[in-house]
């Protein structure tokens, strides 16, 4: 049986190839993103069938419960939730204005939020449906010079595994996808952010965007590839909690966990003499 999935930020990147990969096993796609132009560019030659383009900015609250209403009307159902739409914001924490660091929780944290509250009450009525968060490998471990991004991504990741446990008793899956560094727009400047503010004592030890921008190009992951892992996770009856994507990703998770277990070691005697004596 075809699935109906909606997915945000599915104008380039990640987003549109997982789109892509549904309406080529048959599925039918609500392509979701702010620039409507941009969707009919990704999608114009598919089954216009099988395919509705809404435009949506996940940072708007009011837009969310309608581009639901919009998918429900067109394919009677969502059975996969895609929360894709995200950018990055790279930086110092100094180097980045408030306002700078509103609007990355705006798109990364409270879009999310908003697509999750605007679509959950169709996915309890339905008393099915998977719910694919987008994560990233930053959720896992820290990155210098990326701290606000991490901070969205280490939210997600909270987020999630709760909302896995509420969700639950209602037959409704959630898979948070844990990518490491794909050959994507993210590096691209129409996408990524810097932060504007120069630090001189930061400065002295170069610069966010020299480093970041070295990888563009040279990515270890294929997201067509990543396109196709998350379709397969779609057809699981019981997928993952988390998905970690991409042999980065996996070592950098794996030397994460093992520093953690060093730390739990060398710090035992010390956390358990923190327990009531009685």
């Amino acid at each position: 049986m075809s699935k109906v999935w909606f997915i945000t930020g599915a104008g380039r990147g990640i987003g549109a190839d997982i789109a892509r990969a549904a309406l080529a096993a048959g599925d039918k796609v609500v392509a979701t993103g702010r620039n409507l132009a941009q969707l009919r560019d990704a999608f114009g030659t598919a089954d216009q069938e099988r395919v509705a383009l809404v435009q949506l900015d996940v940072a708007s609250e009011a837009q969310a419960a309608p581009a639901i209403a919009a998918a429900v009307e067109r394919f009677g159902r969502i059975d996969v939730l895609v929360n894709n739409a995200a950018y990055g914001l790279l930086g110092r924490l100094e180097e980045v204005t408030p306002a700078d660091i509103e609007q990355q929780f705006a798109v990364n944290v409270y879009g999310v939020m908003h697509m999750l509250r605007a679509a959950l009450p169709v996915l309890r009525r339905q008393r099915a449906g998977h719910i694919i968060n987008i994560g990233s490998i930053a959720g896992v471990t820290g990155f210098n010079g990326s701290s606000v991004y991490c901070a969205t991504k280490f939210a997600l990741e909270g987020l999630s595994a709760s909302l896995a446990l509420e969700i639950e008793p209602f037959g409704i899956k959630l898979t948070t996808v844990e990518p490491g560094f794909f050959r994507t727009g993210f590096l691209d400047p129409s996408s990524v952010r810097y932060g504007a503010n120069v630090i001189e004592d930061y400065a002295a030890h170069g610069s966010i965007a020299q480093t970041y921008g070295a990888y563009k190009g040279r990515q270890l992951g294929d997201p067509v590839k990543l396109a196709a892992a998350v379709r397969t996770l779609a057809d699981m009856a019981a997928p993952p909690r988390r998905f970690l994507a991409g042999s980065d990703a996996v070592a950098m998770a794996e030397a994460e966990l093992e520093a953690r277990r060093n730390n739990m070691a060398a710090m035992r005697a010390l956390s358990l003499s923190t327990d009531h004596a009685d």
